[in-house]
């Protein structure tokens, strides 16, 4: 694809939006994006009375406002809707899709320039998981241009994989990008553009690891806790560690529980969670991100914690509970032999997923997730260059930016290259 000169423009209005399975990313050019959970609230039921008596004549609600109403919902769960699973969202899913165009166009409208007397709309390009269907990025077509017939927000809109935004935002032209969320992890090699026939996606994320983390809860008994979402992953990210080896670290923590103590506290509340003599579980959280094969996991399995479920790409079927180093190996070798070394060379890890810091003090047993999978390669015989990227919570929505600035005004959408724009007065 040629880049070109970018116009004053579009320097201004750029936009990108990271359709993540947890968080909406989006917005126009900046240091960081906007940020809220990828989630719409349906209101209705027993309390539709009440909330009109009150003046409120929304069907749905997203983003910040969310919280205001959930306290009105008697049944939170039938109301409130997640639109992805494993960053894809079923094709005759309704209530999911409806949720996307609310929280897209909420997005517009509180980025929006007012006063902007040049503001002809944004050029947009929305990143998506590496796995999403045709179907997804048309429906994202018409969700767009309904948006402009409404607000006259959306002047050209444009949809990549979201590893391909990771390299764009690292300059990287070949590479492997392992991009982990909360819904899925994707392993896709890179050599100028995605390398579709050689991508892996795991079912697993950050999910996961809440998972893991509501387990632990309730091990300590706090059943109730373990129940809420947004507690379960304030603690897993307040706890949570990735073990150089977990058998190893397992072993000191319980030779020495003290220094391996944690304790979280919920901000502004009394409630205080005291790990103590379990400690050693913090190791779980992270490692099953990395290998929910481990035999330490199976007896959770069987008292009901979900196992990772196995997808097929191309005919073939992805283990879910493949560790993580196994899944890139897999991946590099369905590529040509000439072009592994210099995969190997450049691993790039993205997503919130892989944020998991290193206590001081801790150092002989807990690694940050760079090195993790440096190790897992190595026990595969495998020497690799494997780097996190500096913002890994925004690298995509900065590659969405960055590939709004680079495509060509010319370049409209071509369903075989799956690039180009999708523009006003020609498509819609």
């Amino acid at each position: 694809m040629r880049l070109v000169a970018v116009d004053e423009y579009r320097r201004r209005y750029a936009y990108g939006e990271d359709y993540g399975t947890s968080h909406f990313k989006f917005g126009p050019v900046a240091e960081k994006p906007r940020v809220v959970e990828n989630r719409g609230l349906f209101l209705g039921g027993e309390s539709k009375v009440l909330l009109k008596l009150f003046g409120v004549e929304k069907e749905v609600v997203v983003g910040p406002e969310i919280v205001r109403y959930l306290g009105s919902i008697e049944d939170v769960s039938r109301h409130l809707v997640y639109p992805m699973r494993d960053g894809v969202v079923a094709k005759d899913d309704e209530r999911a899709w409806r949720v996307l165009y609310e929280i897209s166009k909420y997005g517009f409208s509180v980025t929006i320039p007012e006063g902007a007397r040049d503001f002809k709309g944004f050029y947009v390009t929305a990143a998506l998981s590496a796995v999403a269907p045709d179907y997804m990025i048309e429906k994202l077509f018409e969700i767009h241009a309904k948006i402009d017939g409404e607000m006259g927000a959306v002047k050209a809109f444009t949809v990549i994989p979201q590893p391909l935004a990771v390299a764009i935002a690292e300059k990287t032209i070949t590479c492997v990008v392992v991009e982990s969320g909360h819904g899925n992890t994707q392993v896709t090699p890179i050599s100028m553009y995605p390398i579709r026939d050689a991508a892996v996606v795991l079912n697993r994320g950050g999910a996961e690891a809440d998972a893991m983390a509501a387990e632990v809860l309730r091990d300590l008994g706090y059943e109730d806790l373990a129940r809420e979402e947004k507690f379960v992953r304030m603690f897993k990210e307040s706890v949570g560690l990735i073990p150089r080896d977990l058998d190893e670290a397992v072993a000191k923590a319980k030779e020495d529980p003290g220094r391996f103590a944690a304790t979280f506290t919920v901000p502004g509340t009394r409630v205080r969670v005291e790990l103590g003599d379990r400690s050693w579980m913090r190791f779980l959280i992270g490692e099953i991100v990395f290998n929910p094969e481990h035999e330490l996991f199976e007896s959770y399995y069987k008292r009901g914690m979900p196992r990772p479920r196995d997808t097929i790409v191309g005919g073939e079927r992805i283990r879910g509970t493949m560790p993580l180093g196994e899944a890139i190996s897999l991946s590099v070798s369905k590529t040509s032999i000439e072009l592994q070394p210099s995969l190997y060379r450049k691993i790039i890890l993205s997503g919130g997923n892989f944020a998991w810091k290193v206590p001081r003090g801790l150092e002989d047993v807990a690694v940050d997730s760079a090195e993790k999978i440096r190790r897992q390669l190595e026990g595969y015989g495998i020497e690799s260059q494997v780097t996190l990227v500096s913002d890994p919570l925004y690298s995509v929505w900065k590659g969405a930016i960055v590939y709004s600035l680079a495509v060509p005004e010319e370049f409209e959408w071509d369903w075989k290259r799956r690039e180009g724009w999708f523009k006003r007065g020609i498509h819609y």
